[in-house]
Order: C-alpha cells, then structure tokens, then sequence
C-alpha cells in the first residue's frame, strides 16, 4: 500500500469548523447524544482528471462524552451547486462552495486515478474515466459510506467504492482479508480491485491505514437480511437458502486458514499478548485455569463472565439470568476440547452476505470500525461467527413476524450446512460453545438496542431467556 502523507492546510480549520453542526446528522458519526468537539488533523488533496472542482480528502478528530475518533470526510470544493443542494454541506467566508464529497463524479475520478491496485493491474491515469456512469450511494450504512460505480470495473463493468469513516492505524481488514482469500481461489468474497492508503498524525508519532477500497459488483444480488425478512413476512421457509449459506461460512473458515495461516492458533495456546476481553469480571484468568483444565475454555468462560457483568449493568433486565450464567461459564471452564482460533470474520450477520448468481457472497470483514486493527484481526473461534449468524435469524424472525418453527428450520439448516463444511469438532462441545457464544452475542445486542432502538430489546432478551432455559 502506497501511504500518502496528509498534510494541514489552512482552510482545513474552516471546512472543520463548518462540517461540525453537519456531522451528527451522519448515521457514521460516532459520538452520539454529546456536543463533540471537531478538529481538522489535515488533508489530502486528488486531482479531478476533468478539472471540474477540487477534491479533499479530510481528516478529522472529533471527541466527546469520553471517547474520540479519527474520521474521514471527502469533499468537492468549487464545483458549480446551488443553494438547496442536498449534496451542500455550506460555504466558506470566501463563497467556496462545500460539497459532501461521496456520492459526486469528481471525487470518484480523482479516488479512481490516485489509488493503488494489484500487481500486474492497469492503472487508471484518467484515460476512460468519462465512461464512468452515475455514481449511487448505498444508503442505510451506518459505519462506512459505499458508492456504486458503473463503468469503475475492469471492461467497463459496475464495481462498489467503500469509502472509510472511521480511521485506526492498521491496514484495514476490510481490504487485505478479501485480497487473501482472492488469492488463494475463494470466489465468495467480492474482489478487491484498488485501494487507497494513507499516513496522518497521531500524537507524537504517525498512523497509516486504508481510506477505501474498490471492490467487484455483483450484480442483482439480495441482502441476506432484506431477503430473510422478506421470506418471513411470506410465510416461506428460508431453510434451502439456510443450508447454503451454513456451507459457504464453513468453507471460508477453512479458506481463512488457508490464506492466513499465521492467524491460526493451537486451542490450548497462551493468551495473546495485550489482548483483553470486553469488560473484566475479575477473579480467575484465562491463562492460570485450575491444574488439569483448558486455557482455551477457560478463556471463553470469563470471556461470558465478563460481558454478563457488562451488560448487566447497563440493561436491568438482565440482572436475574446472573446465577444460569454463572452456571453456564463453569460448565464451560470444563470443556475438554475446544477447537482451535484463527482469523474470522469477526461480525457476521445476514446484513454482511449477499445472495447472488445462485450463490452467497461474504461481504465486510472490517469489524467494529473503531476498534483498534490489533482487536478486529485477533483469532477467535469460528463459531463465534456462525453464532452471529444464528442471532441474526432471530432478528429476521421479529421484523418478518414469523414464528418460532421459521427460525427453528433456519437455525437447523444452517448448522447441517455448516457443519458439513467445517473442521471435525466434537458435537456435543461444538453444541455447547454455540450456545455460550450465541448468548454473549446476545448479551451485547441487548446493551446496543437498550441504548439505540429500545423497542427492540424484546429481541435480544428472548434470545438470553431461550439460551438460558
């Protein structure tokens, strides 16, 4: 990856002070509910090859309620809008014209020119970048912003740019995962056909990450979740696409491994070095169990520990599962054999697959945006994915208003197709790690819906109750 410096300029001061009041009406902007402080950390400036405006790629930090973020925002400068714009952030003391630069035509030409691709891939230098078609924003992300670009791909083809918000130091996940497991054959990861990298100051010192990357299109594709509600509403089973779903997850756990094997610890490894789990309950370690006892179960049984007394302190309604849970994390100390980590997706969901060309394709393997890169690439079980994936058939379940026996015949589907497809493990120890990792899974859904949609908490909240009876 190619790292270009950003630099302070003077009106970056200006265009920080007048995107504030217009960040917090993002769905990406993370500092919710505060008054955030915003500053301009700099910039880089790309070259429209048509000329049209100029194009800044600018860096924000904006901090508040105890937290902060470093935060991407592209914007066309000049370019010929009126006022009434929806596309109009405002205008500079100088009458400059601010345009939110994700959905323009300069800015997806000038990202086009400037960012690296493969070895051996032609460059764009702005030859054939009038042929580009009508660029489309996805909407309805929250941490990330895509465009649809016609005309992006190689022969003319529609790629997607994914632009970045939240930045961290690290190569994104998000671009070197899908690369590897291009490189070793894997077809159900849209590949990455350019990107652009980028280093900016941070303290003392300097951070380098990706700002965004290109990626094929595929066309006519479902969203996994939209089209399990949509079966749900309609009374129709989504147990055939359930299965194959399950299959294509075990087959990329094992094309993970294959394509970064370093990634890929023993069961019974030491902790990794640094790493701490969300929340602390205290008591033993995961890395001094009794004598004759797993570190690894032991690990995932104070991992559970710790996000019940997490969760539990911010959602009242979890306080009378703390004796099951407990109960649940010693049966788990006990586990003899628990398979090994590696690289995963680390949040998967029927929102992060597609269903197209009769086939499912996995999609954002970025994890939590505002993690650091350290957290997000650490090896985990793989059925710490396929337990998101087993909660998201609740989630479906609720919105298309199905009952019980809908999710049941999902849940089943999935898991015979999983299983099939993934490493030998012990049923009975596979039956029980799902369910410890389906309820911490559930354990954080109930502290987001309790904080971002309450009407939704019911969801989580039988899904503790059914994993807990």
């Amino acid at each position: 990856m190619t790292d270009r410096r950003v630099a302070h300029e003077d009106r970056d001061d200006a265009l920080a002070a007048l995107l504030a009041p217009w960040l917090p009406g993002r769905r990406w902007f993370p500092i919710k509910g505060v008054d955030a402080r915003v500053t301009a950390i700099g910039g880089l400036t790309l070259a429209d090859p048509e000329g049209a405006a100029d194009v800044r790629l600018l860096l924000l930090r904006a901090e508040g309620g105890g937290t902060g973020a470093v935060l991407q925002v592209p914007v066309v400068l000049g370019t010929d809008v009126a006022d009434g714009d929806a596309a109009l952030v405002g205008r500079l003391p100088d009458g400059t014209a601010v345009v939110d630069g994700a959905g323009r035509p300069e800015f997806e030409r000038a990202w086009l020119a400037a960012a690296d691709r493969p070895d051996g891939a032609a460059s764009t230098d702005g030859d054939g970048l009038g042929a580009l078609g009508a660029p489309k924003v996805v909407p309805g992300e929250q941490s990330n912003t895509s465009v649809i670009l016609p005309g992006a791909g190689p022969d003319g083809s529609t790629a997607m740019l994914k632009v970045f918000r939240g930045l961290t130091e690290g190569d994104n996940p998000d671009v070197d995962v899908p690369r590897a497991l291009a490189e070793v054959g894997w077809t159900h990861v849209p590949r990455p056909l350019a990107w652009l990298g980028a280093e900016w100051p941070d303290g003392d010192g300097t951070a380098h990450g990706h700002l965004g990357v290109l990626s094929a299109f595929v066309p006519g594709a479902h969203d996994g979740f939209e089209l399990a509600c949509d079966l749900a509403k309609r009374g129709e089973s989504f147990g055939d696409l359930a299965e194959d779903l399950g299959e294509v997850i075990g087959q990329m756990h094992r094309a993970l491994a294959r394509a970064l094997p370093d990634d890929v610890l023993p069961a019974d490894g030491a902790a990794d070095p640094g790493a701490t789990d969300a929340g602390s309950s205290g008591g033993r370690h995961a890395a001094d169990p009794e004598p004759g006892l797993s570190p690894a179960a032991a690990r995932v049984a104070d991992a559970l520990a710790a996000r019940f007394a997490w969760a539990s302190g911010i959602v009242p309604e979890l306080e009378g599962f703390g004796d099951a849970v407990a109960a649940l994390a010693e049966r788990t100390r006990l586990l003899a054999d628990v398979p090994h980590r590696q690289r995963v997706h680390g949040d998967l969901h029927l929102g992060q697959v597609l269903r197209g060309d009769d086939t499912w394709y996995v999609l954002d393997f970025e994890g939590e945006p505002l993690l650091p890169v350290a957290q997000r690439t650490r090896p985990d079980l793989a059925l710490r994915d396929a337990a998101g994936m087993l909660r998201s058939f609740d989630y479906a379940a609720a919105v298309g208003g199905a009952p019980a026996a809908w999710t049941e015949v999902a849940r089943t589907a999935f898991l015979a197709g999983y299983t099939a497809e993934s490493g030998e493990v012990d049923p009975g120890t596979r039956a029980h790690l799902l369910r410890v990792l389906e309820l911490d899974k559930a354990l954080y859904e109930a502290v987001y819906e309790a904080r971002n949609r309450p009407d939704w908490l019911p969801i989580p909240l039988a899904g503790v109750q059914r994993l807990l009876g």
